[in-house]
């Protein structure tokens, strides 16, 4: 028997396999001793089917997706979603002063602020996962004496920011309903990251809730500390 490395995407409990090989080719799909359910039905199912339960948060495909599958791109998920917002702050300085002359798109592009609203929204995500996997050191770690895995905790936490790639859609289709759009989209990653927190410490919904609040408030410190700081960063990068 290896280390128990996997969990039922039913009940949560740990399994020691997925799936038995037999001669031939011929695969078992492991049943768990708890549940009497296939420890992970996801499997034998097309990627896509689970991305789309990923969409719906469903809790089984977390659980999939967090525990049973090696996936390790969550530092190039994070980077790729930072671009995706820098860019949403980016266009927000200059909806007003685009143009359609091709040299003025190409200056456009070379210009510093893009990097500048990276470098923000960088600043603004470390806040939100340091204030989220502080509260829960604190609270499950200190006082209720759980052991607190904050290297898996935020690795479902970049994870779980894979809805912000929708910010560039919102900011190219732009229209009068784009800040509610904007505004759903930043629902749906909370919601998100609040799934990923309940999968990982197999918590309640109110934990999990609480969690995330405290880390949008730290982000929303961390952002006004930014504007309030005795030299702008912000106005530095918009100075024509």
């Amino acid at each position: 028997m290896g280390k128990v490395a996997y969990r039922c995407v039913e009940c949560n409990e740990k399994a020691s396999e997925l799936h038995r090989d037999y001669s031939n080719g011929i695969l078992k799909i492991t049943i768990c001793e708890s549940c009497q359910k296939p420890v992970d039905k996801y499997i034998e199912y097309d990627p896509v089917i689970i991305l789309i339960d990923a969409l719906l948060c469903k809790t089984q495909a977390f659980r999939h997706i967090l525990f049973n599958t090696s996936l390790d791109i969550h530092w190039k998920l994070c980077v790729f979603c930072l671009l995706c917002e820098a860019y949403l702050r980016w266009s927000s300085l200059h909806g007003s002063k685009q143009s359609s002359d091709p040299a003025d798109i190409i200056r456009y592009t070379k210009e510093w602020e893009f990097y500048g609203m990276f470098g923000l929204a960088a600043l603004e995500l470390s806040a939100f996962c340091c204030g989220v996997l502080w509260f829960l050191w604190m609270v499950v770690g200190r006082l209720q004496g759980r052991t607190v895995e904050l290297r898996l905790l935020l690795r479902a936490l970049l994870l779980s920011c894979y809805g912000k790639v929708l910010f560039i859609p919102a900011v190219i289709w732009e229209n009068d309903y784009s800040p509610l759009c904007l505004g759903f989209i930043k629902l749906f990653v909370l919601t998100s990251n609040s799934q990923a927190i309940r999968v990982i410490l197999n918590s309640s919904r109110r934990l999990s809730l609480t969690a995330v609040c405290v880390g949008l408030l730290s982000e929303t410190c961390m952002a006004q500390a930014v504007t309030r700081l005795p030299w702008s960063i912000q106005d530095m990068l918009t100075f024509d």
